[in-house]
């Protein structure tokens, strides 16, 4: 009979945070909240993934536990709980990307690891010659469309897209390329990946002739960070036109030291985009991404004038297929595939109708924890930045009216000796 799971428990009139026993037999390495921060889960250097549900007494319980990898987890990621039923992806050392589904009905300890078998997940995609080491999710609650982004450890980015969330079988890979430069033998690396978080691009980005529609990641390998947009363009299958959509590097953001981690901020409200950076070098830089356009044509930020402009760039894309050709009909699939820049070769701006320009401007560069910094990331409105550093320590930072980002607090964890009486 299996023993019984423990309930780890919040310490009662805390001031502070509290702390809470995991439970792992070794290091925590991914760690996601669900989108109500009622829910946790936690991965571990051990295999296993421990979720954690937040009751209404505050307290924090253990849901379920099971050995999900055959080594280390190295990221987590709940998605949306509207949602169903509640899906946890998981990535492992072994390059194997896993969906994990819920079954409410189950007895606690059995919620996720017996809906398909005791640690079996629901779907699930292998890696080929070279493992995945970074993934990320985007759900569009509007059109139930979910996409999952796969990046090798050879820098090779595979974009996945399907309307059944929890079937990965059922997901069609609409892009597949280079994202970032292969790594040479026995050089240290660093690969994630990162779907921008907004439900769709800036204001300002719409003006300047960015789809509604369109898909924005952000890449971080080696010395570099990308940022990739997705384009319209116009195939032909058996005759038939159709729309489909196409990754360009929007903008390079060239590093002179290994980036560890990377950060898009939700929020865009503002009318530009920003990204941060975690670096070996122990800085923590962070960057605001604009889409300049011309006040010329005279049109507004109205949706129809976005509209307009959104069906002058297609009629745009459609010509530049169809002009060279007798037949005046769009490309084949086949010859589309011939025209990109190829799965072999790295994504750039080649100045094709639909690739808008992007600039880049520094707002900050910092420097708190003064040792190579792990891990980066905003809160769920943009409006604080967070940072990890190689001394063990949480820098909180927020924006100055200049736009300028400053430190605004300090977490640091302390460990302790426990010592029994004698």
């Amino acid at each position: 009979m299996a023993p019984p799971l423990s309930e780890p428990t919040i310490t009662e009139g805390s001031t502070t945070f509290d702390i809470i026993q995991h439970g792992h037999k070794d290091l925590v390495q991914a760690i996601a909240f669900n989108a109500y921060g009622d829910r946790c889960a936690t991965g571990g250097v051990d295999g296993k993934i421990r979720v954690f549900n937040r009751h209404r007494d505050g307290v924090w319980r253990l849901c379920d536990n099971w050995g999900a990898h055959g080594g280390e987890i190295l990221e987590l990621q709940w998605l949306p709980p509207t949602v169903y039923p509640n899906l946890l992806a998981s990535l492992g050392i072994e390059g194997r990307f896993k969906l994990w589904a819920e079954d409410p009905s189950a007895a606690p300890g059995r919620r996720f690891s017996s809906r398909a078998g005791n640690g079996r997940a629901i779907s699930e995609i292998r890696a080929g010659r070279y493992p995945f080491r970074s993934f990320s999710v985007k759900h569009d609650e509007v059109t139930r469309c979910t996409w999952f982004a796969l990046l090798a450890s050879d820098g090779h980015l595979s974009v996945y897209e399907s309307e059944e969330p929890e079937m990965l079988s059922e997901y069609g890979k609409i892009d597949d390329f280079q994202a970032c430069t292969k790594p040479n033998r026995g050089e240290e690396t660093c690969f994630k990946v990162r779907f921008d978080p907004n439900p769709e691009p800036c204001y300002t980005a719409l003006r300047a002739g960015v789809p509604q529609d369109a898909l924005s990641l952000v890449v971080s390998g080696m010395l570099s960070v990308k940022i990739f947009r997705t384009r319209n363009t116009v195939t032909s299958s058996f005759g038939a036109a159709t729309r489909a959509r196409e990754f360009y590097q929007a903008i390079e953001i060239p590093h002179k030291h290994l980036v560890r981690d990377v950060a898009w901020a939700p929020g865009n409200y503002r009318g530009y985009d920003m990204i941060a950076t975690a670096c070996q070098d122990g800085f923590v830089r962070v960057f605001r991404i604009d889409t300049p356009y011309s006040d010329d044509d005279g049109k507004t930020w109205a949706a129809e004038d976005i509209a307009s402009r959104r069906k002058t760039t297609d009629e745009s894309v459609a010509a530049t297929n169809t002009h060279p050709r007798r037949l005046s009909q769009a490309p084949s699939g086949i010859r589309v595939e011939i025209d990109k820049s190829g799965t072999h070769g790295e994504r750039t701006a080649t100045g094709q109708p639909g690739q808008i320009e992007h600039t880049l401007t520094e707002l900050s560069k910092l420097d708190a924890h003064q040792s190579p910094v792990w891990r980066v990331g905003f809160d769920d409105d943009g409006q604080i930045l967070g940072s990890v550093g190689d001394e063990g320590k949480l820098m909180c930072y927020r924006q100055t009216p200049s736009g300028a980002w400053a430190k605004s607090s300090e977490l640091g964890m302390m460990k302790t000796r426990l010592a029994a009486a004698a």
